[in-house]
């Protein structure tokens, strides 16, 4: 054979891994994005993204993005074949788990207080002392203090002149005997001459002082309490005719209507955020990471998200039913949740509380 016949079979024989390669290589994935910051930030960056970001580099997925005005979008968009996937804060209900394939949620969220930490007037220094706990309690100290004087008087009434037969005048004498035993005093104007009021005085000394320490323990934590700055509004509870700011057309209204308050629509979170700080509003109720991310980003100490969550819900990531990639997906995601890379992501845009 000539030897020009064998160059086109040496070239096919060249180009043969190159062939085997591209016919391995996946094709891109139309990937699209709605949301805003912290779960979409721009194009490349956001909660959803960089998880999205580790979840198709461990698959070896390469992707292609498409940016969308609205969720709304961009699930329409999936649903006419237009994107193979939505990336970004996807609520996960039932109604939408009939029409999409939805991943596990990688983001908890729920609606939270965003709210001004005021420093204590007056009032608020010395309200705790008239709360119902504290009378509650006192009311329980003096009504031991009745019981101890009472066994101290029938112990003593017969024996001891410092505590006469009159109920009325023994008793408030017993009481007496154990306030100034309980604390120490000792003034030694009433003191019990008989065995039995000695054992019960013995006691008393014993439960008493664990009982005072327990007490100026709880005074001095209550003292602590009211030098630092509190939060206006910390729960729900505490919504009763207050005025709340909400975002217009938030689920967020009703619930404030729900606990008594008053909701104030505004337009966006930089509105709400502006009326907190004005007095306009006691507090600001919304989706919680969201809160956290602009807490972080506003780096203002006089304003603080609480701990209560409200309404539940969970963000995932939509595929159209039956996808091949639902599985895959969920399986990494759950990896990252194991080996803590969904919590550092978390952390990174929310703060410590975003992994709460």
């Amino acid at each position: 054979m000539p030897p020009r016949h064998f160059l086109p079979l040496l070239l096919l024989f060249c180009l043969l891994p190159a062939f085997a390669t591209a016919a391995k290589e996946k094709p891109p994935l139309r990937v699209g994005i709605a949301g805003t910051a912290p779960f979409i930030n721009g194009d490349t960056t956001g909660i959803a993204i960089d998880i999205w970001r580790e979840i198709a580099g461990e698959m070896a997925q390469p992707y292609l993005i498409t940016r969308f005005a609205s969720e709304h979008e961009a699930l329409a968009a999936l649903e006419a074949g237009e994107v193979d996937a939505v990336v970004g804060p996807v609520t996960i209900s039932s109604d939408r788990a009939e029409r999409f394939g939805l991943t596990q949620p990688y983001c908890r969220a729920s609606l939270s207080i965003l709210s001004r930490s005021d420093e204590f007037d007056l009032w608020g220094r010395i309200q705790p002392f008239f709360s119902k706990r504290l009378l509650y309690a006192t009311g329980v100290f003096v009504f031991i203090l009745a019981c101890v004087g009472t066994l101290l008087w029938l112990a003593e009434r017969k024996d001891n002149e410092q505590f006469p037969t009159s109920p009325a005048r023994g008793i408030g004498n017993g009481m007496w005997c154990a306030i100034s035993t309980m604390t120490t005093t000792g003034y030694g104007d009433i003191a019990p001459v008989t065995l039995a009021g000695r054992i019960i005085a013995g006691a008393w000394m014993v439960i008493s002082f664990l009982f005072a320490t327990s007490m100026v323990a709880g005074i001095a934590s209550t003292l602590t309490l009211t030098g630092m700055n509190r939060n206006v509004i910390d729960n729900a509870d505490q919504f009763g005719g207050k005025k709340i700011a909400v975002l217009q057309d938030s689920p967020a209204a009703e619930f404030v209507l729900e606990h008594s308050g008053k909701p104030v629509p505004e337009p966006d979170l930089e509105a709400c955020y502006a009326a907190l700080k004005n007095r306009q509003v006691e507090a600001v109720l919304f989706d919680r990471p969201q809160l956290l991310f602009f807490a972080q980003q506003k780096h203002d100490g006089e304003i603080s998200v609480s701990d209560a969550h409200y309404l539940p819900e969970g963000y995932g990531f939509a595929f159209r039913p039956g996808s091949p990639l639902l599985k895959p997906v969920d399986v990494e995601l759950l990896r990252m949740k194991e080996n803590g890379a969904v919590d550092k992501i978390l952390e990174n845009w929310l703060g410590p509380m975003g992994i709460k």
